[in-house]
């Protein structure tokens, strides 16, 4: 059985799996508790045949609100990133492990990131890996623990392993071959990096970009 089939959104995958068909479905998942309070689900876009995907964990306040992932500040740290390692984010397919956005709320109306759980993004990992095996990339970037987890086990540890290439584990997907993932932080953790190691800390962002660049291979 693939985590595709898996309980949580499973009950709401469509017969077919196309993306299109996903993205109207999952508008309407109640796998978990958290579509109650976020404004709408937000799901994956981009090239529908892209050689790299991204996931990172989760909507932030300004992807909840457009519908879109990575549209807000750390989207664009991602984007001049990609640039800087040269990765064509068109040609990229970007997505999150958890496609609704988890909150508190502070001062009022404002909304703070809270991170999601593990039972959360176990609920939501059938879209993700529905996701997977539309795409079919060669290489799958996992940006930060919360999406690195979700697909190579709570164990795994981005600090330790992150700019390495591994194989997806065949129990999760039925393709042939498995992709390649690369895990580093989420541009987010760059972004909030304000100390004397910024320019470090990108400079090793931009390095696991360009080491995932490099284990796509030119078939497509």
């Amino acid at each position: 059985m693939t985590a595709a089939k898996a309980p949580g959104a499973a009950r709401y995958l469509p017969a077919e799996h196309g993306l299109d068909a996903l993205r109207a479905a999952a508008q309407c998942c109640r796998g978990c508790p958290l579509f109650a309070d976020a404004t709408q689900t937000v799901f994956g876009r981009g090239h529908p045949g892209a050689s790299i995907m991204l996931v990172g964990e989760q909507p932030g306040d300004q992807e909840d609100r457009v519908g879109e992932p990575f549209v807000g500040p750390a989207g664009r740290l991602l984007a001049r990133a990609l640039e800087d390692a040269g990765v064509d984010r068109a040609s990229t397919y970007e997505t999150n492990a958890v496609k609704h956005f988890k909150f508190t709320r502070k001062s009022g109306k404002r909304r703070i990131h809270q991170k999601p759980g593990r039972t959360e993004v176990v609920a939501c990992r059938p879209w993700l890996i529905a996701e997977i095996e539309a795409v079919r990339p060669q290489v799958i970037v996992c940006l930060g623990a919360t999406a690195a987890q979700s697909l190579l086990g709570a164990a795994f540890r981005v600090s330790a392993e992150r700019g390495r290439r591994v194989l997806l584990p065949a129990s999760l997907v039925d393709l042939e071959p498995e992709p390649v993932v690369v895990a580093t932080v989420h541009p987010s953790a760059v972004l909030r990096d304000r100390s004397e190691r910024h320019d470090e800390s990108y400079r090793l962002f931009v390095d696991d970009l360009r080491s995932a660049r490099s284990g796509v291979v030119a078939t497509r």
